[in-house]
């Protein structure tokens, strides 16, 4: 039986690379040294992608391919992908929730330990042998701090639980309130910033959320305020949350996603008040397994004729129209 084609748009786990040659034909894009030729070539037979956040599946790439069916994306977070053009275009897209819910939730809270406490900065320091010269300055805390989130989906639900077992309040900005939820829902953004003083931003990419962290939200949040990231780069105003750290218009802020990654902003590197991860919220090997696994069980479970397993909002499955 011939195997359907499939193109890998990027590098991919090798767990998925060798499953998924298992099920399909796989082109990889990346090792093509003549790509135009090489898609030109592959336009009429390819009928699914894999993707990660590394190209984007934009309606000039998947427009190609007028078979198409099925973009299967790595990572919960799939603004890489046009899904609302796949979802007209009759393209089902994927993603991979749920998995990493938790990863990415013990990222978050380690990541506010780290920025509040200092706890990146106190290692350096020992390293450094300055202990020796005197004990390191007395840092903040998490007492009497109150928890804004922006984005209370999956991820941030977790991160809400595990702030509720730190004895700190929480309340949530997003869309729209959640009647199954007992926190205190903002319809504003601004005025829940001005009410907390840890903004926790779980908020995926994309238009609608482009920016909407931006100078009047950090001049809300006010000089003892605390900016942490796990959600996406592109949701805050990265110059305006530098101007407001050098300004000391908010306190601090812990970033493990960036506007432009890898690419991180010097400014913000030179500065030993902030916290900067490389993107590692669901960086473990157990976590991103799971992940990997998730994007081939999409594809094979379509593939055989079941549809896929977790298709995005703009998609739905079976379609509905």
């Amino acid at each position: 039986m011939t195997k359907p084609d499939l193109l890998m748009t990027g590098p991919m786990m090798q767990t998925i690379q060798d499953q998924l040659a298992q099920r399909f034909t796989l082109h990889k894009l990346w090792e093509a040294t003549d790509k135009e030729a090489f898609l030109r070539h592959l336009a009429p037979s390819v009928v699914a992608f894999a993707s990660g956040s590394h190209v984007p599946c934009d309606p000039a790439l998947m427009g190609r391919f007028p078979g198409l069916k099925i973009v299967s994306s790595f990572g919960v977070g799939y603004d890489h992908v046009d899904a609302a053009w796949a979802g007209q275009n009759g393209i089902v897209v994927t993603n991979t929730p749920d998995v990493l819910n938790e990863e990415v939730a013990d990222t978050a809270l380690g990541l506010l330990l780290c920025t509040m406490r200092q706890f990146p900065q106190t290692d350096r320091y020992l390293r450094a042998g300055k202990w020796l010269e005197k004990p390191y300055p007395l840092t903040g805390t998490l007492r009497d701090r109150k928890v804004g989130i922006l984005g209370l989906g999956r991820i941030g639900k977790a991160i809400a639980r595990r702030l509720e077992a730190f004895n700190l309040p929480v309340v949530y900005h997003g869309r729209s309130a959640q009647p199954d939820v007992a926190y205190r829902y903002y319809p504003s953004l601004v005025e829940m910033a001005r009410d907390v003083n840890v903004l926790m931003i779980v908020a995926p990419g994309g238009a609608a959320t482009n920016k909407i962290v931006n100078r009047e939200v950090l001049e809300a949040l006010g000089p003892d305020g605390v900016v942490i990231n796990v959600g996406r780069g592109t949701v805050v105003d990265e110059a305006a949350l530098v101007e407001a750290l050098r300004n000391k218009t908010i306190l601090s802020a812990g970033l493990d996603v960036f506007e432009d990654e890898p690419r991180v902003p010097a400014e913000l590197m030179a500065m030993d008040h902030v916290v900067l991860f490389p993107h590692v919220g669901s960086a473990s090997v157990h976590t991103r397994n799971a992940m990997a696994q998730l994007v081939v069980d999409n594809l094979v479970a379509w593939a055989n004729g079941n549809g896929p397993l977790t298709p995005v909002a703009e998609t739905p499955w079976p379609p509905k129209h």
